[in-house]
């Protein structure tokens, strides 16, 4: 084997083993949490802003979330987990995006929701994850009929409390 094709060969085998060792993974897939943590309890999150039901919606999101994407039991009792879940929603806003011409009424909606998130292991009172300023912000259409605007926003909270529960979830498991 001629020099050319050894400096080749090696330089094949650097760039595998770089990209082996690389650190790529697919989003939501790593689990950072202590592997003492087997239980995780999510108790009704504090409510600070103006809009109640999300606060209800929340926890239950969540709970669903870990539970379709990781290994960790949900405990309904905090005294039993072996890490526990706090959170409040410190402001929540929804504003016009889209006025419709003919009515004058708002036919889409940007909300952003501001929280404070901690993930505390109960039995040391470490903290494993903490985001005073999670940010979740999404967009969504209403109807023009005011029959059904409540309950698209009913649906619109429901949206909302998915995607929350799934970004801090990715959060969480990548301490990201």
């Amino acid at each position: 084997m001629g020099l050319s094709a050894r400096v080749h060969s090696a330089l094949a085998v650097g760039l595998l083993a770089a990209a082996a060792g690389c650190g790529y993974h697919v989003s939501g897939t790593t689990d950072l949490l202590p592997k003492t943590i087997h239980s995780i309890a999510i108790p009704a999150f504090e409510n600070q802003s103006a809009r109640y039901k999300l606060t209800d919606r929340l926890p239950e999101a969540i709970s669903r979330e870990f539970i379709a994407r990781t290994r960790y039991r949900i405990e309904s009792d905090p005294e039993k987990a072996d890490a526990i879940l706090r959170g409040a929603v410190t402001n929540y806003i929804a504003y016009p995006t889209i006025i419709d011409q003919a009515t004058g009424r708002a036919s889409g909606l940007q909300t952003n929701v501001v929280m404070q998130i901690s993930l505390i292991e109960r039995s040391t009172g470490k903290v494993l994850f903490s985001r005073p300023g999670f940010e979740m912000k999404q967009r969504y259409e209403v109807s023009i009929d005011p029959r059904a605007y409540f309950e698209e926003s009913e649906v619109a909270l429901s949206r909302l409390s998915r995607d929350v529960a799934r970004d801090l979830v990715t959060a969480i498991l990548e301490n990201f």
